[in-house]
């Protein structure tokens, strides 16, 4: 049953192509895709916590498809799944009038996927692949309303932060994978004892962290988060607020096992995390605009999660779980809100919505029970989220207590003006007439809504099996809390009243703050968005200069800087190294073999002073079949066949090309100019035949070749050893070469075409 494990991330996967062609035919089958994260939903919950499956990959580096579930997988797979089929179901309605809505249906289908696959990857090159795959379905996501420039720069922000965190992140698992001596994530975390005393895991901390900041958007790389609302409301509530911004927290909460007795580690975690909370808490405040405010409060619950992930006893994994579950239901609930809201109404501005209750009282319903739970009140998973986190918090020395009250505050405000002020008090005026959408549309905030109603109400349908499993894996051992008991002193019940009344007084004179903490702009003239914006001028001003000085235009001089910049690197590595040396003495070659080699001399040095371009051709001609000689005379039957063939083409194609195209000047060089470029070939020369006695005088290791020549018929089913090294040994190598070549000759073809005027 386990091969269901690896079925579910490759279902989705399938099903995109099915998306895009399905929904051109038929575009009003469009909600019913929610049932295919309905039906992954219910497989995830048919399997065993525990189940494994793994596909040998690259066996020889340890790579395999490895897919695990235990707490924390099983945790995020289901509210990806789960709040994948309410987004699916409202993006079947709310994106009915955009005319490309089949292939936004199948980028999100593309972006659960890879969700699911990283997830519940075991192992940290698959993690990686998917990992990148989402920031990659991302950038379509958020930039697919092209034709809007803030949507296409959002995209690119996005990806570029994100994409540059992975490549840091990459290092750091090359660096884990070679420190715990594999890559499987359980086997990492269960000898773990290796990593304590590694002179690597410094370096693996901070390179990890700095990919899971990026991606969870921690300070300083917060800014690409709120810049991401320009895609459509779906986009926000699944993305920005259940998943993708999870990704990160989620990796932290996988490795903290094997990192969380570090400092290093704890510091990092702890102090990105609270100052996260404090920039979005503030920012928050200033917004206007419904999405950009539940999208910095999401930076505030990114930075409480990533806090108490680094704060090492268990009730702070516990209170990471809780937080997460409620965060997620809340906050897309509020999103799917707004979406309505500026669907309906027209706007998203909050300082112009008001009184919409009596026109849509089931968007009213949904929007309150969720910012009922967000804001932490009784009887609702939010307020049991509020205490653990209360109590986590006020065990911690320094100022991290009394930024939490203030943050909780500030996020009873944004509560207040998400889903109280818009619904409530004197109804604004409207071009039409607002109301309530149809099911579709409704389904989803009002479910979510509801759930964190209930779970408050019950909290053990969800502690023995979700809750207390999920912190488990994040503490690397069972935490000995059950969800429900409790936990708060007669202290925090005061701090929470405290911030309940702090959050409504503020709320009540936000149209009062809102203006004044708008009006400092150095926050918004020296931030992160403006310091990423001058960043990338830079990099456009000092690239142009570069490129102007660089791209002359002419060929004879890239093909001369590249050869001196190859050849004197090589020479400076030999003279460095102390590779200059002479092979052992081997006997002379045979008179015939002599011969050869001044034929090839003497057609190289016919190649460079002959005029005419014919017969610089078969001057070069003679070289390469003069070395094809030499190769049969050394017993190399199948590399000279190889050689004949690749001149031969190579001679004819020459030929053909030059027959057609119409040089009037052979060469136009000056004196001066054929020294400088004599002297660099003749340098060229003898680097390379430094390169080559270096090489000689190491001892000739036969096990590769004589493997090669053994296994070439038997695995490869070929008996000419250069081809099948070309074509199978090293076929990535010649796949990447191919590329290169295709590349070129569609730009050649560009090129010609525009010449030709078509």
């Amino acid at each position: 049953m386990n091969w269901i494990l690896a079925l579910i991330p490759c279902l989705a996967l399938l099903a995109v192509p099915a998306v895009a062609l399905g929904l051109r035919a038929r575009p009003a089958l469009a909600p019913a895709l929610a049932l295919l994260p309905a039906t992954l939903f219910g497989l995830i919950l048919l399997l065993p916590l525990g189940a494994t499956f793994r596909l040998d990959w690259m066996p020889a580096f340890g790579i395999g498809f490895g897919f695990r579930l235990d707490g924390l997988s099983q945790l995020m797979a289901l509210l990806i799944t789960g709040i994948g089929a309410g987004i699916f179901l409202f993006s079947g309605s709310y994106m009915t009038s955009y005319p490309k809505q089949h292939r936004f249906m199948a980028v999100l289908t593309l972006f659960m996927a890879a969700m699911l696959g990283a997830v519940l990857a075991d192992d940290l090159i698959v993690l990686f692949i998917f990992w990148e795959l989402t920031s990659l379905a991302s950038f379509m996501l958020i930039g697919f309303e092209a034709h809007k420039p803030a949507a296409r720069r959002a995209a690119q922000q996005g990806l570029l932060v994100t994409v540059s965190g992975g490549l840091a992140m990459l290092a750091g698992i090359l660096l884990l994978g070679s420190a715990a001596g594999t890559f499987t994530i359980s086997e990492i975390l269960a000898n773990r004892a290796v990593l304590a005393t590694h002179a690597f895991t410094p370096w693996i901390i901070v390179l990890v962290a700095m990919g899971c900041f990026a991606k969870s958007a921690q300070w300083p790389l917060h800014m690409w988060l709120p810049n991401a609302m320009a895609a459509p409301t779906p986009v926000s509530a699944y993305l920005h607020s259940a998943t993708m911004v999870k990704l990160g927290v989620y990796l932290l909460a996988r490795l903290n096992p094997a990192f969380q007795e570090w400092a290093l580690w704890q510091g990092l975690l702890t102090g990105a995390g609270t100052l996260t909370m404090l920039t979005g808490a503030v920012l928050a405040l200033r917004e206007r605009d419904l999405k950009r405010k539940l999208a910095w409060s999401t930076v505030v619950a990114l930075g409480t999660l990533v806090t108490l992930i680094g704060l090492e006893e268990p009730l702070a994994a516990t209170a990471a779980v809780v937080f997460l579950l409620v965060h997620a239901l809340y906050k897309a609930s509020l999103f799917l809100v707004a979406g309505i809201l500026d669907k309906k109404a027209g706007t998203r501005d909050a300082l112009m919505l008001r009184g919409l209750g009596r026109h849509m009282p089931l968007t009213a319903i949904a929007a309150l029970l969720a910012a009922l739970s967000m804001a932490g009140a009784p009887g609702f998973i939010g307020y049991m989220a509020k205490d653990l986190l209360f109590t986590v918090q006020l065990g911690v020395p320094g100022l991290l207590p009394l930024v939490a009250l203030l943050v909780n505050a500030a996020m009873v405000v944004v509560a207040g003006v998400v889903a109280v002020r818009p619904f409530f008090g004197k109804p604004m005026e409207m071009e039409r007439q607002a109301k309530d959408p149809g099911f579709t549309m409704l389904a989803a905030p009002l479910t979510l809504a509801i759930l964190g109603l209930v779970f408050g109400l019950a909290p053990a349908l969800i502690s023995v099996n979700l809750v207390e499993p999920a912190a488990a894996a994040i503490l690397g051992e069972p935490t000995g809390v059950a969800l429900g008991d409790k936990q708060a002193t007669e202290i925090v019940y005061y701090l929470s009243l405290v911030v309940l009344g702090l959050g409504v007084i503020a709320f009540l004179a936000w149209t009062r703050l809102q203006p004044r903490l708008a009006a400092q702009t150095w926050l918004d003239d020296y931030g992160p968005d403006a310091a990423y914006g001058r960043i990338l001028r830079g990099v456009s001003v000092i690239s142009g200069a570069v490129t102007r000085r660089v791209q002359t235009g002419s060929l004879r001089f890239y093909i001369g800087a590249s050869v001196v910049l190859m050849f004197g690197g090589t020479l400076v590595l030999l003279v460095a190294g102390g590779g200059l040396g002479l092979p052992s003495a081997d006997p002379l070659p045979l008179p015939h073999q002599a011969v050869l080699v001044g034929l090839v001399i003497a057609g190289a040095v016919a190649a460079c002073r002959l005029q005419m371009l014919f017969a610089q051709v078969m001057a070069a001609a003679v070289v390469g079949f003069g070395v094809g000689i030499l190769f049969l005379t050394l017993g190399a039957a199948d590399l000279a066949f190889t050689q004949f063939t690749v001149e031969t083409i190579a001679i004819v194609l020459l030929v053909a090309i030059l027959a057609r195209l119409p040089f009037r000047e052979l060469d136009a060089r000056r004196r001066e100019e054929h020294r400088r470029d004599g002297a660099i070939a003749i340098g060229a020369g003898v680097v390379g035949f430094l390169t080559l006695l270096a090489v000689l005088s190491v001892p000739f290791d036969t096990q590769m070749p004589d493997w090669m020549g053994a296994a070439a018929w038997p695995e490869a089913k070929g008996r000419n050893v250069v081809n099948v090294i070309l074509v199978d040994f090293r076929a990535l190598d010649t796949l990447g070469e191919i590329a290169v070549l295709l590349i070129a000759a569609l730009a050649a073809t560009v090129l010609l075409r525009r010449a030709r005027g078509k």
